[in-house]
């Protein structure tokens, strides 16, 4: 936490501003320590209380920024932050450039300020005296301090309320007032290290710029398959010219050959493009392949702003965690900051889709039983029964009860149990764990979205494995006996582990690969109308 550098005193009232001019109301701010002086002070400028009570109720600012900017100045006991004796001071020239490659990136205009714009580009471009009074330099001085919050707020903990779009993993917080004070302690150098966002946003927005670059210099026309269906290697196709240029441009062909020959070289990176997309990567390019390539760059650049957002958002992690990419279909365990292993998973299909949260994985639950949701019973179950009066038996189900007009059904332990012969439990309130399952088969699939909204682990023994690894009484043969036996067994972890259901439709693996995935739950759509204000 960073201190305040001087003591502050004595206490006055001011009028600010509140629904427009005409209503104001006494707010308390502290004036300035006039036993700080040039010679014992860090910025020879001071500014004038007055003037920051002036530019507070000349606007219409929230309770927030109001506060922020009323405790910053203090805590500099009003001294200049954006200007010295010289003139502009390096970390406004330093923030100056961020916040315009953060606009011109996003492409935010919320952010765009055209009186302050014309007033930074005059000081940037022209000599000018500084002095504390002239009214052009205390109004920019200003304006860009409230300029550092709003952009501080969305670089760093993203511009849009995650709750609104179904996120419930909790918000990353920040404090602007520390993060300014420490940028011109810095004076703004080392910004990649003074900048609060994590490895993997610094990886995609690279990603980003060589999309505009790609944008800029490569006409994007469609590509069209010949008569034949699929291209395979050894074919020779006029069209193959321009899927080459396509591949080059995108990343993963090195250079593009004049050639129509359906060449080695070609194929390995039509199978990175395949790989990359959540495609079977086999080298054969047919309609799903030529869909891929055909994505405009338009799209895919908003596809990573929209995932840049998300990523602004996740708070700070615990070494240890386990994050699930909803659209990837993986789960991935990390141990003291690296990725140790992933699996595939079955996530929740559209309309019962899988929730967006986090929580601490508490419990391995072995040979479990299923309880079987209200709307399972009422809208699968009854009817089986129905038709079938010895359903249960065959399914190895009983009922334990009456609720709501429902029968309460179980599903015993078992090789068919639903939840397979282990299930993973971080308690939330919607209902949402890792299991096993019976139906194997989902696991080779491409998209693999088939529950009812919990998550279903490829290698469930490997998970109990991993989480019982410090417990040297649960060997591999323990694990394997309680996961095959008749009884349902409960174990608490010692150490409960986070869990981060996430939604990234655009990423960066551990081999520095971008990829990107089909926007299952459509939660991307309303980013954007947000994002783009589109509708």
């Amino acid at each position: 936490m960073i201190k305040s550098i001087f003591a502050l005193s004595v206490t006055i009232l001011f009028l600010l501003s509140c629904k427009g001019k005409s209503q104001q109301q006494p707010v308390e701010i502290t004036q300035r320590d006039t036993t700080i002086t040039i010679q014992n002070a860090f910025n020879e400028l001071f500014l004038d209380s007055a003037a920051i009570n002036n530019f507070i109720a000349t606007h219409s600012f929230g309770e927030t920024m109001r506060d922020r900017i009323s405790s910053f100045y203090n805590s500099r006991n009003y001294q200049y932050a954006w200007f010295d004796s010289s003139g502009l001071a390096e970390n406004t020239k330093a923030f100056w450039s961020l916040l315009q490659r953060f606009i011109n990136e996003t492409k935010d205009s919320s952010l765009h300020d055209q009186w302050l714009h014309t007033q930074m580009t005059q000081f940037l471009e022209e000599d000018f005296k500084v002095t504390a009074d002239n009214k052009y330099i205390q109004k920019t001085e200003l304006e860009l301090t409230h300029q550092f919050f709003d952009y501080a707020q969305n670089a760093y903990a993203g511009k849009i309320d995650p709750a609104e779009l179904q996120w419930f993993i909790p918000r990353k917080k920040i404090n602007p007032v520390e993060l300014l004070d420490s940028l011109i302690k810095s004076k703004g150098s080392n910004i990649e290290q003074w900048e609060p966002v994590n490895e993997q946003y610094r990886l995609l927005n690279k990603e980003l710029l060589h999309l505009y670059a790609v944008e800029k210099k490569q006409q994007w026309d469609s590509i069209f398959l010949p008569a034949k269906k699929a291209l395979v290697p050894g074919d020779s196709a006029e069209v193959i010219k321009q899927i080459k240029l396509r591949l080059h441009a995108i990343g993963g062909l090195p250079e593009a050959d004049n050639s129509s020959i359906y060449t080695a070289e070609m194929k390995d990176a039509v199978s990175n493009l395949q790989h990359r997309f959540g495609l079977k990567a086999d080298g054969v390019i047919g309609a799903q392949t030529i869909s891929i390539l055909n994505i405009s760059v338009k799209t895919l650049i908003e596809k990573i702003i929209i995932n840049l957002e998300r990523m602004r958002w996740l708070p700070t992690q615990e070494k240890d965690y386990v994050m699930v990419n909803i659209p990837e279909f993986k789960l991935y365990m990390f141990e003291d900051g690296r990725q140790v292993f992933d699996m595939n998973v079955v996530v929740g299909k559209q309309g019962s889709g899988t929730q967006i949260f986090s929580d601490h994985l508490k419990y391995v639950v072995f040979s479990p039983y299923w309880n079987v949701p209200k709307s399972i019973v009422k809208n699968e179950i009854l009817p089986a029964m129905n038709r079938n009066p010895n359903y249960l038996a065959t399914q190895n189900m009983e009922i334990t009860g009456q609720e709501e007009g429902l029968p309460v059904i179980r599903q015993k332990p078992g090789a068919n149990n639903a939840l397979g012969r282990v299930k993973f439990i971080f308690p939330n309130s919607y209902n949402i764990y890792f299991h096993d399952t019976p139906a194997r088969s989902l696991f080779s699939r491409d998209k693999r979205a088939f529950s009812h909204g919990c998550i279903r682990l490829s290698d469930p023994f490997k998970m109990a494995q991993y989480l019982l690894r410090n417990d040297p009484q649960w060997t591999n043969e323990k694990i394997d006996s309680f996961m095959t036996a008749d009884k349902e067994k409960w174990v608490g972890l010692k150490k409960p582990l986070p869990v981060l259901i996430t939604y990234f439709t655009a990423w960066i693996d551990d081999h520095g690969i971008l990829h990107f995935s089909d926007d299952i739950y459509g939660h991307d759509a309303r980013m954007a109308e947000k994002l783009f204000n589109k509708n």
